[in-house]
């Protein structure tokens, strides 16, 4: 019986709605989740860190005074530039491991075993689901150092802001910021600079020290948000590390069940023969 174009239509339909049904159920949503949390974090933290970095080297350029040392000399120029880099690291890495992360949770997922059947799970895909947890783990505790590390430069910015606000609402202050008390400069050289001083006021009242504050919290944010996202992952990569398990211990159960069985087969189909044999 031909059916109508209607039902045709109808049919097309079904089959398309079950099918985007089926697919949506093989989406690893804790990983997804994780996944967008760590490029979120990881985008705040690069981008608002290294233009937070550009503007701490014109800062100390124009209110400070600071020149580059001749030579190979490493000064605080050069521990920017190097900070920089690694952002430029920081960033591709986490990219990449962003996406490992999310294949082994397509892979781990009980959806994919209702999309493509029954699979067997070996070894190797346990080791890799032990190797992931270890290197998440690891990579958490690199994060917590960096959200560490990060809050020093915030710290310092907040002193600066500190004394600005205080400049303008107490007469008469005289107060004094000194980069020697963050180690930026080395004993010997006096860079400081003090609200009487032109150079202070036109720093206060520009836009740049403001800018280069709120990035840098910004950028601690962004540390902070990949921190909780390695924490979700080693949630999400131990689930699937126990699913697997599970899997691994229901297969040799399955395993061991069919060959008994078989083994039930065989002697009763050895035992008909028998009896086949001795009643002919």
């Amino acid at each position: 019986m031909r059916l109508s174009n209607s039902e045709e239509f109808i049919t097309v339909i079904k089959g398309c709605f079950e099918c985007c049904i089926k697919c949506l159920g093989g989406i690893p949503y804790a990983s997804l989740i994780a996944t967008i949390l760590l490029y979120a974090g990881v985008a705040l933290f690069c981008g608002c860190g290294h233009e937070a970095l550009s503007g701490t080297v014109n800062i100390l350029q124009t209110y400070f005074e600071m020149t580059r040392a001749a030579g190979d000399v490493i000064d605080v120029f050069t521990m920017i530039d190097i900070f920089k880099y690694v952002i430029y690291g920081v960033a591709a890495a986490f990219f990449v491991y962003g996406i490992l992360l999310m294949v082994e949770g397509f892979f781990t997922t009980g959806a994919i075993k209702d999309l493509y059947g029954d699979f067997k799970i070996t070894t190797c895909g346990r080791c890799v689901s032990a190797w992931f947890i270890m290197l998440t783990y690891i990579f958490m505790l690199a994060w917590l150092g960096v959200t560490a590390f990060t809050s020093l430069p915030v710290y310092m910015y907040f002193n600066l802001w500190t004394i600005c606000r205080n400049a303008t609402i107490v007469d008469g202050a005289n107060l004094c910021l000194d980069l020697r008390q963050y180690g930026i400069v080395t004993i010997g050289e006096e860079k400081k600079v003090c609200t009487s001083s032109e150079s202070f006021i036109k720093m206060c009242d520009s836009n740049e020290l403001n800018m280069t504050f709120h990035l840098f919290i910004v950028a601690l944010a962004g540390a902070g948000a990949a921190v909780i996202a390695m924490v979700h992952y080693l949630m999400v990569l131990s689930a699937n590390w126990a699913y697997v398990k599970d899997a691994c211990r229901m297969q040799k159960y399955e395993d061991i069940k069919s060959k008994e069985e078989q083994e039930l087969h065989d002697i009763h189909s050895t035992r008909s023969k028998e009896r086949l044999n001795a009643y002919t």
